[in-house]
């Protein structure tokens, strides 16, 4: 950047190169300086008769620059009458920056006309002239105060071998940054002293002071996060409490996330702390909202899974909801399904659904069963393929489930596929054989017909094969009774003694009828039984429980 001052000449009087070219050529090369490094002031002179021209350069990089003002002018203006313009600027004042000053201040020319009578060596008092000198007079101006210089004589002026003076000190870069380091080492002692570990903390920003940070730990420790917590992820330190903790903590608690969730929140996402409310917050809540779940559920589902606080609108959330739609998953349903399983907003459509939908497809489930599957078992999704839903039904089939009866066992348990299966299966097989006498062959199609017979609990179990014992049936019947109707397993038991009592008081049926037709025990006495045998005694017919 280059800035120019143009003398002019007005007087009668013309401004001759031989007389002042040599003055100007012979100007002592003014100096710019910032800190150790110096800049030469070039002095130029016009060949046009009456002007001259002084220009200089400064590097505009640098930040603050001294300007030996004052020594300029003295050579300049000791002719007479000469019209002084900054430019680019229309005023004639130019902006200047001082070194010792501070970043706000600015200095500006003042022209000051002062007459005075010089007498030239050699001349005679006749030939006495008024000569009208322009001398410079720096005004800076700084918050709430201003100050005038005065007039300077630059006659009786001698160069300065010492520095000017400043209103304060400025520290270099090299003291600022070494400050910065002692600070940095105090807050790191401060936490190491603490138990926590600070070295993934070089780069973040931190307070400068240990007071600061020891308030940004006690504040967490309010929270419920231990130190344990913090080293697990450091970065929490780097959150400022007015700026990040405080806004966040606020808008989570106006949408009604419960305190006693909040530890448990902040340990599973804590970068929800470095959240903007505005920016980061508000617009995934508003987007949940848009997917019909309703803003009572909004709390639930951000405790549930508070990761979806990070995700982006246009990403994961988007193309995962497009593609439960896209399968069949009823639009209106996307609401309900979301807040019983929000996890699937976090799921890639590539990685995870898709492929799990596929293979659902390859065992013989329709993909609008499997949409339907979706809308009452979410979580399903969240079953690993490879994990778990491959090993499963693998497992099914070595214990002698067939493979066409895979589609409905899944539609009616779908968790079969999710759970660990191994060690169910051998433990279920090896009680039921021990009490029933019950072979490979025969626990398959028990799982056929009642997959949940693998989570039954073996206490209930042995109560109801007690209970059949007890009614009279033998050990074949009873076996041949559960393999026909698993859910005899799992019935109410007081259920189970009313039916068989009105079978045989009121019916006046043997207990063959019951071991061939076991599903009996199912039906309800009230509301079909007892209405069905009223009907067929009425008529004068003979049924057996099975035409029930």
């Amino acid at each position: 950047m280059v800035i120019s001052i143009t003398v002019n000449t007005y007087e009668e009087e013309r401004f001759n190169e031989q007389s002042y070219g040599s003055k100007m050529r012979e100007l002592p090369m003014v100096i710019i300086y910032n800190n150790a490094s110096t800049v030469l002031i070039l002095a130029h002179f016009s060949p046009q008769p009456d002007t001259a021209k002084i220009s200089w350069t400064w590097n505009p990089r640098r930040r603050v620059l001294v300007f030996l003002f004052s020594e300029l002018f003295c050579n300049i203006v000791n002719y007479p009458g000469m019209n002084i313009r900054g430019y680019p600027m229309i005023k004639p004042s130019c902006l200047l920056v001082h070194s010792e000053l501070t970043t706000l201040t600015s200095c500006k020319l003042q022209l000051v006309c002062e007459s005075f009578t010089r007498i030239p060596m050699g001349e005679s008092e006749c030939v006495q002239r008024k000569r009208i000198c322009l001398i410079p007079r720096f005004q800076y101006s700084m918050a709430e105060r201003s100050s005038v210089s005065s007039p300077v004589d630059f006659s009786a002026r001698k160069p300065s071998t010492t520095s000017t003076s400043s209103l304060y000190s400025r520290p270099t870069l090299l003291e600022m940054k070494k400050q910065r380091m002692e600070n940095r080492a105090r807050v790191y002692e401060f936490l190491r002293g603490i138990g926590i570990v600070p070295d993934e903390l070089d780069g973040l920003e931190l307070p400068v002071t240990v007071d600061v940070m020891r308030e940004r730990v006690e504040f967490l420790h309010k929270l419920g996060l231990t130190t344990e917590d913090i080293n697990n992820y450091p970065l929490v330190l780097g959150c400022s409490l007015k700026k990040n903790m405080i806004p966040v903590l606020d808008y989570l608690g106006k949408l009604g996330v419960r305190k006693s969730s909040l530890t448990d929140f902040l340990r599973r996402y804590p970068q929800v702390l470095h959240a903007s409310v505005v920016v980061d917050l508000q617009p995934v809540v508003k987007y949940l909202q848009g997917m019909d779940i309703k803003p009572a559920d909004i709390p639930n589902v951000l405790e549930r899974y508070p990761e979806v606080l990070g995700f982006k609108l246009e990403g994961t959330m988007s193309t995962s909801v497009a593609y439960l739609v896209g399968i069949g998953v009823v639009r209106r349903e996307i609401g309900g399904v979301l807040t019983r399983y929000p996890e699937i907003l976090g799921m890639r459509v590539g990685r995870v659904i898709k492929p799990f939908v596929e293979y659902l497809e390859g065992l013989g489930i329709p993909r609008l069963a499997v949409a339907r599957l979706i809308e009452r078992r979410p979580h399903i999704l969240g079953f690993g393929l490879d994990d778990r839903v491959r090993p499963n039904v693998k497992l099914l089939l070595e214990f002698e489930v067939r493979e066409g009866s895979l589609p409905s066992i899944i539609a009616q348990y779908p968790e079969i596929i999710g759970i660990d299966l191994k060690s169910k299966l051998s433990r279920q097989r090896d009680f039921l054989a021990s009490i029933v006498d019950l072979g490979l062959e025969d626990f398959g199609r028990m799982i056929e017909k009642m997959p949940a017979v693998v989570s039954l609990s073996t206490t209930p179990i042995s109560k109801h094969v007690d209970f059949l014992k007890d009614c009279g049936f033998t050990l074949c019947q009873i076996k041949n009774m559960v393999v026909g109707c698993p859910h005899l397993l799992a019935l109410n038991l007081d259920i189970m003694k009313l039916n068989f009592d009105y079978l045989q008081i009121d019916m006046g049926r043997p207990l063959d009828d019951l071991a061939s037709f076991p599903a009996f025990f199912t039906y309800g006495l009230e509301s079909t039984i007892r209405p069905r045998h009223e009907i067929v005694v009425k008529k004068g017919l003979k049924c057996s429980p099975h035409g029930f």
